[in-house]
Parts: structure tokens; C-alpha cells; sequence
């Protein structure tokens, strides 16, 4: 071997690259990037919930959802021959139990003075009574979630951001309705909840997670809008949202707290019905159109201000409240607070 030449041993370069058994392969996902595009890391497109598994866990637990079915449907049907107030009542009271939920613990009669009059608000309580108001309203009225989203949860136009809000979180939350909508209403509901808390980045997400669950759950009414607007979840306390670990346990917690609540409602309802047809049978006598229109009141607000009721009437203060005394004289309202000042009525079901 002369210096500085190769031996028999080595090969003769010829400018090519050899290939370098020793170093690791490409990368196949580097492989697949489109042309273009920068080799940057890139989200998981998966389902972010399979609807297989809701398919399999809503099969197992049919006999449970189809009494689930029966009793909303008699919920529904009786506020289809219900006026207003009973529904006005059911989501002041349904807004009022998921405040607890979320930790704002607001009473119905705050509420109520908050969504009839907008006052009662302190800086603490500002953002909990606006939060809590939009739930009265979506739950009372309008249209449901699968007509809009962004327009249901009052977002700006998808793309649009909001004190640094990605809005495209609806789209992403279109996306998972859409990829369930073979589902049955109530597990689709399920799914909304479960995925608004997740996609949902504000301190206002649990109460809107619950508001579109009821909201499109009662999509499955046979005249949607025409009844029962909402499914009640939370009227006898959180069971529906606690459901942890496998899909399966998630809908059955799902669908024994939403009996629980139906079941409470109807109860509510009934006693409600009662006590108006018996009110107004005992202020026949009574001259004026106030009497009348305070158990209109009573009916639809389950605690009453002299404030809010004069609101709500359009008589004198004076007038309210010496009616409200005719009322509770003949057992139809009491007065819960036992104060002079600051009094609140509530009817005597």
C-alpha cells in the first residue's frame, strides 16, 4: 500500500453516500409529511370519544334508559298543557341547584331578583349571577344546542377569540356531536357534558356543560319545544355528573341522577298543579286583578320579593303587599323569612 492511497480493503469513493447501516432509519412519520409542510409534531386526530363504547355501554344499560325514556315522557306531557310558569319554575330551580354544583351557591330568590330585575349583584357575585341567569334563559326557552352551538353558548363566529378564548373549541365540540349522532338523545347528552368540560377552558364550563346536556337530551320529546324543553339533572343534587372510570359506569351514574331529578320534577309539578287550582277556587271572592296575578307569580318563582313581584304584576308595592297578607291569612303563601323588612313568600304547596 503506497501512502496516502487504499488499500485492497477499501473501496474506491465514487461520490455517492454509502448507506450507513449504524445510524437509526428515517422516521416514518417524517416519511408520511405532506410535501410542503414542516416536519413539526402533529395532534392525535383519534376520536376524542369512541362511539362505539357509548353504543356498547347504552346496550347494556337499555332497560335503565328505557325507564329513563318513560318518565320524561310523562314529564313532558304534562307541561305540554302547562303555561310558562311551571317551566319558568323547573329551570329557576334546576339554574339554582347547579349553582351549588359549581360552587356559586346562589338561592332561588337572588336569582330571581337577578333575571326579573338585574339587581343583587356585588363584585363577588357578578360573574356567578350572570352565569347563572344564561342558564335560567337557555333552560326556559329558545333553541337547542344542535341548532347552534356557538349561538347557544353566546360565543363570537368560530375562528374568533374572545380575552384570549380559542372559540374554535365549539367547532371541536360540533365534531364530537357529530360523531355520535347515531346515539340515542340522553347518551348523546352524556357525551356533551363529558366533553365541553373537557374542551371548555373558562370557569363557566361545568355550568354550560350541564345546560347543553338538558337542553339536548329533551331533543327526544315527540313535539321538541312543545313540553318539557330540558332534562332535569341536578334537582335532587349532582348524582348525574359524578359517574367516574369506565363509559358504562359514566352513563349509569348519567341516567340514575337524570331519574332522580325527572322524578322530583313530576313530584314538584303535581304539587304545584294542586295548589293553583285550589288558590284560585279560594280568591274567587276577592275584588282586583292582583290576587290573580300573585299566584301567577308564586306559580312560576318558587321564592317571591315584594319587589320582584311588583315587577312582575305591575301593582304598587303597598298593593303586593297587602295582598300577599289576604294570601297568607287564608293559608295559600307563607312568608319564610319572619322579618319586618327584606320579606320573601313562597306559595303553600
Amino acid at each position: 500500500m503506497s501512502g496516502g492511497g487504499f488499500g485492497d480493503w477499501d473501496d474506491e469513493p465514487d461520490g455517492e453516500e454509502d448507506d450507513l447501516w449504524f445510524l437509526p432509519g428515517p422516521d416514518e412519520e417524517d416519511e408520511a409529511v405532506p410535501p410542503g409542510e414542516a416536519p413539526l409534531p402533529r395532534a392525535n386526530r383519534q376520536l376524542l370519544f369512541d362511539p362505539s363504547e357509548w353504543r356498547e355501554a347504552q346496550d347494556s344499560l337499555s332497560g335503565e334508559m328505557a325507564r329513563l325514556c318513560q318518565i320524561f315522557g310523562e314529564l313532558d306531557v304534562r307541561l305540554r298543557d302547562a303555561g310558562q310558569g311551571p317551566r319558568q319554575r323547573l329551570a329557576l330551580r334546576e339554574a339554582t341547584d347547579l349553582s351549588w354544583w359549581t360552587g356559586d351557591r346562589l338561592t332561588a330568590e337572588r336569582l330571581g331578583l337577578w333575571v326579573t330585575l338585574r339587581v343583587g349583584s356585588t363584585e363577588d357575585t357578578e360573574q356567578a349571577l350572570a352565569r347563572s341567569g344564561w342558564a335560567v334563559r337557555r333552560l326556559a326557552s329558545g333553541p337547542a344546542p344542535a341548532e347552534g352551538l356557538a349561538g347557544f353558548l353566546e360565543r363570537l363566529d368560530l375562528g374568533e377569540t374572545e380575552a384570549g378564548l380559542d372559540l374554535t373549541a365549539t367547532a371541536d365540540l360540533a365534531e364530537v356531536l357529530s360523531s355520535v349522532e347515531g346515539l340515542h338523545p340522553f347518551t348523546q347528552a352524556a357525551v356533551l357534558f363529558q366533553a365541553w368540560r373537557i374542551l371548555g377552558v373558562d370557569q363557566s364550563r361545568d355550568m354550560e356543560a350541564a345546560v347543553l346536556a338538558a337542553r339536548h337530551a329533551a331533543t327526544m320529546s315527540r313535539l321538541p319545544g312543545q313540553g318539557a324543553v330540558f332534562l332535569p339533572l341536578a334537582t335532587t343534587g349532582p348524582t348525574a355528573f359524578r359517574g367516574q372510570g369506565r363509559v358504562e359506569d359514566k352513563l349509569a351514574a348519567w341516567i340514575r341522577g337524570a331519574e332522580q331529578a325527572c322524578l322530583a320534577a313530576l313530584l314538584q309539578l303535581e304539587r304545584t298543579t294542586i295548589w293553583r287550582k285550589r288558590a284560585g277556587e279560594e280568591v274567587a271572592d276577592l275584588s282586583g286583578r292582583t290576587p290573580e296575578l300573585l299566584l301567577d307569580v308564586l306559580e312560576a318563582w318558587p321564592l317571591v320579593s315584594a319587589p320582584l313581584a311588583e315587577a312582575e304584576t305591575g301593582a304598587s308595592r303597598a298593593a303586593v303587599q297587602r295582598n300577599f297578607e289576604r294570601l297568607v291569612q287564608r293559608g295559600l303563601v307563607r312568608e319564610i323569612t319572619g322579618q319586618g323588612r327584606y320579606r320573601v313568600w313562597c306559595a303553600a304547596v
